[in-house]
């Protein structure tokens, strides 16, 4: 790997820069000084539709200062409306927009969906799909766990007959994040139950106001309403939604997995929550809430986890490094995420303890609460990032067997 820029790579991140200091809104902004964890949704798209008057305003200028350039989706291709980013531009895109912490690509549609489309879908399903989730016109859900299939994803059950020129689904899937928000869902269900569990899956796209598809809420721990669980009763949905071939969607929606794994942002995210809290321990004001805490306790922790997150870095640009020479990243993926999964819960453990008490305060807006409570919401939050997107436990196996080449079972 070279960790140093080229001269091109140099004079991007300059105009990436340059770009977030001139048009980034100052509601976007203000939510980067407050440094409140956003929790599992909260990004410029559903801003546009669900935000506050405030958010709305916000989200349509940084919309059209994105459309510009072309940077609403900087990682497709320029025919259809992206970017056409090379892999290390995209990486010094995301990295400089982290670091200014600004509204990234956000979504499953533009994140996951687009580009899944673009190398699975037909030239009509990009035509019909891509445009629409480019303008925010299509928010999309993901419906992929069921009650019986979390981790062991290809357990799944949730039945989908074919019926002329539609399918008949019928089943329930959980943890459908934003399924209250979206228009639209993606995701995998079974057209052969009699074939291997990895095989008889195909990959389905549907109208979330089609009969029959009900979304009830599942409120967090964190009192945060951003997934749920969807029930589907003789929901018909076209033969031309599904993308790629029948029986065929594992190997798509595994695709899809790749993009989601590719995490290059979350050591920036992490980083800045440990500089806040160096910058409280070295403050005045900071003592209100550290003479009582643990900081001399966890100082050395705080320093630990500041290491790590260059790991961390280092796991990701690892990853970016793979795609620019054109390697797809496999086992490289599954141990950037269960390390970043596995540090933020560290990593707010930490802040609650050097706090001590003030840890307990759980509402933003207490003038109590240290740094804005970032570290008592995201240590809830965070509960479910070791099992969300794939548990530790089978990142593991999958290291484990791909990646040392260690026997199964």
């Amino acid at each position: 790997m070279d960790w140093l820029d080229t001269e091109e790579q140099a004079a991007f991140r300059n105009q990436v820069r340059g770009f977030i200091n001139e048009r980034l809104p100052e509601f976007y902004r203000q939510q980067a000084v407050d440094n409140r964890p956003r929790g599992l949704e909260g990004d410029w798209q559903e801003n546009l539709v669900h935000g506050t008057p405030e958010a709305k305003q916000a989200a349509t200028e940084w919309a059209k200062a994105l459309n510009e350039r072309g940077w609403v989706a900087p990682h497709w291709p320029q025919a259809y409306g992206g970017a056409g980013m090379t892999t290390m531009e995209q990486f010094i895109f995301n990295q400089e927009m982290a670091e200014a912490d600004a509204p990234m690509v956000g979504g499953a549609g533009l994140s996951l969906l687009g580009p899944t489309v673009l190398v699975h879908g037909t030239d009509e399903q990009k035509a019909r799909l891509l445009p629409p989730t480019l303008s925010g016109e299509y928010l999309w859900a993901q419906g992929f766990s069921e009650p019986g299939a979390g981790s062991d994803l290809a357990s799944l059950q949730t039945r989908a007959v074919r019926d002329g020129d539609e399918y008949v689904v019928n089943g329930q899937k959980l943890w459908t994040s934003t399924a209250h928000k979206s228009n639209w869902l993606f995701g995998m269900f079974r057209t052969d139950p009699e074939a291997p569990k990895h095989r008889g899956i195909s990959f389905l796209v549907m109208d979330m106001s089609t009969p029959g598809l009900t979304v009830r809420p599942i409120i967090s721990m964190g009192w945060e309403h951003a997934t749920n669980e969807t029930f589907y009763e003789d929901v018909r949905v076209p033969v031309a939604n599904r993308i790629g071939e029948e029986n065929r969607g594992w190997y798509v929606g595994v695709t899809l997995l790749d993009f989601e794994r590719s995490n290059i942002s979350g050591a920036i995210h992490i980083r800045r929550q440990l500089d806040g809290l160096i910058g409280v321990a070295k403050s005045d004001e900071g003592q209100r809430w550290l003479q009582h805490g643990g900081l001399k306790r966890e100082r050395h922790a705080i320093a630990e986890h500041y290491i790590e997150s260059e790991v961390m870095f280092n796991f990701s640009f690892r990853i970016v490094s793979m795609q620019a020479r054109g390697v797809i990243p496999n086992y490289e993926a599954s141990t950037s995420k269960m390390y970043h999964s596995e540090l933020l819960q560290r990593v707010s453990r930490t802040g609650i303890k050097t706090y001590g008490l003030y840890g307990n305060l759980w509402d933003p807006d207490e003038p109590l609460a240290p740094q804005k409570a970032t570290f008592t919401q995201s240590n809830v939050h965070s509960v479910v990032m070791t099992i969300a997107g794939g548990s530790s436990e089978i990142q593991r196996n999958i290291i484990s067997t791909r990646g040392l080449g260690l026997p199964r079972g």
